[in-house]
This record gives structure tokens, C-alpha cells and sequence, in this order.
């Protein structure tokens, strides 16, 4: 299928702010309650844990509805336009309290034009021939938008309110503007259908034996990209404040940048092995650049190896995020890519989310104490996140073994 300028536009700027708006929620959230409200360990991993529930439930239920309606373009642009508009409230919050209910609120809008409709859409216009190319690009967003995020927060002081009000408005505004502009040039597939099942049946889809039973490869590898998606949020929530607190680099924004980079550029130009190879022969690099990397952040607090480490765990994270990306995608059943959002985001986001911190919570109980300026403390995390991530990342090869070959089993 050849695809317009329209669709490589919309695609760039949906996908790209959207993981902008993740990163300030997945990466960020975590940093302000840390610095503004001396917030736990405990308190990151609830807040993760019930983003990540209310990710899945929301997926799954407007997913199914934008199935049912035969529709993409209204959830993308409107749920944009509102999700920027939730973004913008962080700006008035004080407590932690309020930010994990406010960042569920906030969750259920994102989900609802990112998780849903987005990805339900680039399923939709993609095929075959074209998969790894959309998915290599779409993998590079998360590092891209990382990359935006410390570059437009490296001026804020983000120990002062003031600044974060700031990075709310700015981000807020920017994700609404982005949703009115698909109202311009988004467009819906044109072989997109209205599902002609009741919206209960067809939100029990994904979930029924039969369907399980005729997709059977398609769950294998939804659960291993779940074991994936584990290894990269036990230590993901603790990353910035790893690099700021445990290793002291105030300056890690310049030291990850050029990190950053190259791993997104080598995730744009990986999407071409898949195509090329196939699943089989294109996912093992990707894990033994995670387990490298994870064994060098274990080793090593050196500057020079953090940054080589980082930038070998960055891109097996994202080829990994492509090749998994881009198999679930091919493996979805014509006219079902709504429905099946929702068993995509609960083994992407819902069983990562809340195993992953809960088992970095663990590891990190008996983590350093300092004590603040202010008489409060705060914990320190220390290298048993990367530890607990590379077991996970073994566990998981061990688990493809039995996966591969299976797809015609």
C-alpha cells in the first residue's frame, strides 16, 4: 500500500507529541513528586501501577467503540484536544494524592486518542510491505520525544514550581493545538468498516477461546512482549533520578542526548531487518543490546561507559519496542485492529506497568536514605533495578525459544 504525505505528516506529529505527553507522564511525574512532594518509592510505583490499569481498561473499552463506529479520526483529534487540555491542570496540583488521580484522568484521555484510536489507525493503513518501516519510525517516537523533553527542560529549575507550571502549559497547549490539526489532515482508512456486532461482543472479542484458539501466535508473542515490557519498567521510573541522584550527573541531559540519537537512528533503520528477516531473526539483537547494556549500568558508574551503556539499552529497547510492535500488528485480524488495542495495551502497558515497578519497589525496600534541605528524606536508587531487569531479560529469551516456530503451529 503506498502511503500519502498526509499520513507521514499525521503519523510524525500524533505519534511524536503523544510520546512527548508519555514521557512528561511516564518519566516526569515521577521527578515531580520526588522533588515537589518527597515522594516514595511506594508512591511512584502506585502512581505507575494505576496509569497503567486505567491505560488498559481504557484502550480496551474506546478501542472497541472506535471499532464499532468505524472510526479513528474523532478519537485521535478530540482526544487529543482534551488530553491537553487535562495536562494543563497539573499545573495547579499540590499533593501526590491528586496527582495519581489527576494523572489517571489524564491517562483516560491519552489512552483513549494514543492507545486506541492511534495505533487502531496505523494498523489500519499499514500492510506487509510497509509494517517495519512504519513501526521502525514509529519505535524511534519515545527516544525522540525523551530527547525533546530533557532538551526543553534542561532551562527549568525543576525544584521550583514555577517551572513545572510552565512545562504543563507548554505541553499542554502544544497537544492541543496537534489535535486540532487532525481534524485537517487525518484521514480514516478507507476499508474501514463499522464492527456489525453488538459493542459487547465486540469488546469480549479478543478475550474469547475461539479466539485464542485461532490466534494462538499472536498471544505467544503478546506475552512476551509483556515479559519485555517488564524488564524495561522495573528501572524505567527510577532512570532520571538514577542519573541525578545516585550518579550525580546534573548534567545528564548533555551526557543522554547524543545516547538518545543514535539509538533512535538505529531503530529507524532496524524496522528494515524486520521486513527483511522477519521476527525470528531480528529480535535476539535487540535483547542481547538490553542485557549488555543492563550488565555495563550493573558494572560501571564511569561517565564515558554510562553513556556506551545507556546507548546499547536505548536501542534494544526501541528495535525491541519496533520488532514486537510490528508482529502484533501484522498478526491482527483484519477489521479487528480497535478490538485488539486492548489485549496489545495490557500486555504493552497494563501487566508491564504493574509488575515492573512492583518488582523495582522490592528491590529498591532497603535503597539509601539522604536527608533534604528541608528535613524530609528522600531513597536513593541504586543498581538492583538493572540487576532485577536483566534477570527478567534471560527469563524472556528462554521464552522466545519456546515462541519461535510456532507461528504456523
Amino acid at each position: 500500500m503506498k502511503l500519502d504525505r498526509k499520513f507521514w505528516i499525521g503519523m510524525l506529529i500524533f505519534g511524536l507529541m503523544g510520546q512527548i505527553a508519555w514521557v512528561v507522564e511516564n518519566m516526569y511525574f515521577n521527578v515531580f513528586i520526588y522533588k515537589m512532594f518527597n515522594a516514595s518509592a511506594a508512591d511512584i510505583s502506585l502512581m505507575v501501577m494505576a496509569s497503567a490499569i486505567t491505560a488498559a481498561l481504557t484502550t480496551l473499552i474506546m478501542g472497541t467503540l472506535s471499532d464499532k463506529l468505524g472510526k479513528r479520526k474523532a478519537f485521535m483529534s478530540w482526544g487529543y484536544i482534551i488530553w491537553g487540555i487535562s495536562i494543563v491542570s497539573f499545573a495547579y496540583i499540590r499533593s501526590v494524592s491528586l496527582t495519581i488521580i489527576m494523572d489517571c484522568v489524564m491517562t483516560f484521555f491519552g489512552s483513549t486518542a494514543n492507545d486506541a484510536a492511534y495505533n487502531a489507525w496505523l494498523t489500519d493503513r499499514g500492510d506487509s510491505e510497509n509494517r517495519g518501516r512504519i513501526e521502525g519510525i514509529n519505535s524511534m517516537m519515545p527516544l525522540i520525544s525523551i530527547l525533546i523533553v530533557f532538551g526543553g527542560f534542561m532551562s527549568f529549575n525543576l525544584d521550583k514550581m514555577s517551572a513545572w507550571k510552565t512545562i504543563y502549559y507548554v505541553i499542554g497547549i502544544i497537544t492541543t493545538l496537534i489535535g486540532f490539526s487532525g481534524l485537517f489532515i487525518i484521514e480514516d482508512d478507507p476499508n474501514l468498516k463499522k464492527s456489525e456486532d453488538s459493542f459487547m461482543d465486540t469488546l469480549l472479542y479478543s478475550f474469547r477461546p475461539d479466539t485464542f484458539k485461532a490466534n494462538k501466535y499472536l498471544y505467544m508473542i503478546l506475552l512476551a512482549f509483556a515479559v519485555f515490557g517488564i524488564s524495561i519498567q522495573i528501572f524505567m521510573p527510577y532512570l532520571i533520578i538514577y542519573y541525578e541522584k545516585t550518579l550525580g550527573l546534573s548534567n545528564y541531559v548533555l551526557i543522554m542526548a547524543p545516547a538518545i540519537i543514535i539509538a533512535a537512528v538505529i531503530t529507524a533503520l532496524y524496522g528494515r531487518v524486520y521486513d527483511a528477516k522477519g521476527f525470528n531473526n531480528s529480535i535476539d539483537l535487540p535483547l542481547i543490546l538490553l542485557f549488555v547494556g543492563y550488565g555495563l549500568l550493573i558494572a560501571f558508574t564511569n561517565t564515558a561507559v554510562v553513556f556506551a551503556a545507556s546507548l546499547l539499552a536505548y536501542a534494544g529497547y526501541l528495535c525491541g519496542m519496533s520488532v514486537f510492535g510490528a508482529k502484533i500488528r501484522d498478526l491482527i485480524p483484519e477489521n479487528r485492529s480497535g478490538q485488539f488495542q486492548g489485549v496489545r495495551i495490557i500486555a504493552q502497558v497494563f501487566i508491564p506497568g504493574v509488575i515492573g515497578p512492583y518488582i523495582g519497589q522490592l528491590v529498591l525496600k532497603n535503597a539509601e536514605m539522604i536527608v533534604n534541605s528541608d528535613g524530609t528524606s528522600s531513597f536513593i536508587p541504586n543498581t538492583n533495578i538493572f540487576m532485577a531487569a536483566m534477570i527478567v531479560i534471560i527469563v524472556l529469551m528462554v521464552l522466545l525459544q519456546f515462541v519461535k516456530g510456532k507461528e504456523n503451529a
